[in-house]
């Protein structure tokens, strides 16, 4: 375990420690999936069906750049990124879709699937950003002016992996945590305020996969855990130390999906017959036992999302491209809704809202039972499918991103 008293800041402005912001206003969608990132939504009043054409827009944003990141939401502003030419961009907006303001964040990602990645995490007032290539920053939220910025090359030695860095950061307490996956730092913890590096681990060998993570708390320990290139991970949040690993190998260089933590195991999943499983952790957290594997259920970049005991997302092959259902506790899949075909998924108020990768828009009612269809309709994108980003319902709004487009839609009940 390496120590340091400062890493490569590459900008420091504004290196006052930040005041306390007011407490968060309504809509509040601050980082990846959510304010716990279950991708579940505690909102409810919503549209329990759809019409033909669809929820009314409100309105259309087109100048988000090329990107596939969804939309974080705080303090009465949409963040999001986006890549202009050969610069990556953050971009915020207001509630209706008017430019706040818009500026450089390191390189365009040029290689394969080019676009930009991660969505911002809001943090008390702060923006926290990872590029593509590596740049992690923190931004004054309300003005976009940039407070501090790390290299995570130079810092720890960081190994960008075929598709780019794709992780959206996590904040715990005062920590900024990530995976720079390189021989100086695999997962490092870096103060907020300041960038300084609290503890970098280097015992782990796995490299950083392309998954965003999750802090969970089992028995009494905060566990930051992530799915890596070949392997699941939990990590000491408080002293990076390494707890537990598992193998997950990938077939082809893309474990993307955020592992799910529940009743002491951490569900997996990975495209193109990698498959799923869930690993059990012991008592103590420090050792882990698989429970069950299903290949079938390859969930490639959708999302999966659990409701009382059963998860449901899509699998990635052919003929397996429809909305799952499977048991947490067992691994027995309960069905595959094929008519739905392979979407990206979030809920809220009892009902799933797929995005699929053929740029349509479902509305789902699910149960261990079935799947039920409430409404599906196209949005008129200017650009043809594939549509790789998730949606996200806040403040009764349904919020879709297709490349550099993004759209509003009013789904509350009348």
């Amino acid at each position: 375990m390496r120590r340091f008293p400062l890493p490569t800041v590459l900008t420091m402005l504004g290196l006052a420690t930040p005041s306390p912001a007011a407490a968060p206003e309504t809509p509040f969608w601050p980082e990846f999936h959510g304010p716990d990132r279950t991708n579940i939504s505690r909102e409810t009043g919503l549209m329990k069906g759809w019409p033909a054409e669809g929820p009314a827009r409100l309105w259309t944003f087109g100048g988000c750049g090329k990107g596939y990141s969804g939309v974080t939401i705080a303090g009465g502003l949409i963040f999001l990124s986006g890549d202009f030419g050969d610069e990556e961009r953050l971009i915020a907006l207001d509630l209706e879709g008017h430019l706040k303001w818009q500026i450089p964040h390191g390189k365009a990602w040029k290689g394969p699937q080019p676009g930009s990645r991660t969505a911002p995490t809001w943090d008390n007032g702060f923006l926290f950003h990872l590029t593509p290539h590596a740049l992690l920053s923190c931004f004054e939220a309300a003005s976009g002016k940039t407070v501090w910025s790390v290299d995570l090359k130079q810092a720890f030695d960081a190994m960008v992996g075929s598709w780019g860095f794709t992780e959206s950061v996590i904040v715990e307490g005062d920590l900024l945590l990530c995976m720079p996956g390189g021989p100086g730092g695999r997962i490092v913890a870096l103060e907020k305020r300041t960038g300084k590096t609290v503890w970098a681990n280097t015992e782990i060998r796995d490299r950083a996969a392309y998954s965003s993570p999750i802090i969970v708390t089992h028995n009494g320990t905060r566990q930051y855990v992530t799915l890596a290139r070949e392997s699941i991970l939990g990590v000491d949040v408080a002293t990076g130390k390494l707890l537990w690993t598992h193998p997950h190998p990938s077939t082809c260089d893309q474990n993307v999906t955020s592992p799910i933590y529940h009743d002491g195991g951490v569900f997996v999943t990975s495209g193109h017959r990698a498959g799923a499983r869930v690993a059990k952790l012991a008592a103590d957290g420090k050792g882990v036992q698989e429970t069950w594997y299903l290949q079938e259920f390859d969930n490639c970049h959708g999302g999966v999302i659990l409701l009382d005991g059963h998860l449901y997302g899509s699998g990635c092959r052919l003929y397996e491209r429809g909305l799952m259902c499977v048991e947490f506790a067992t691994g027995k899949k309960a069905y595959n809704a094929r008519e739905i075909g392979k979407v990206s998924v979030t809920y809220a108020d009892g009902r799933l809202y797929c995005l699929g990768n053929d740029a349509s828009m479902a509305l789902v009612d699910v149960s261990p039972q079935r799947a039920v269809v409430k409404g599906k309709f196209a949005p008129p994108w200017k650009n043809p499918a594939p549509c790789l980003s998730h949606p996200v319902v806040c403040g009764g709004r349904l919020y879709i991103r297709h490349l550099d487009e993004l759209m509003a839609y009013d789904v509350k009940a009348r």
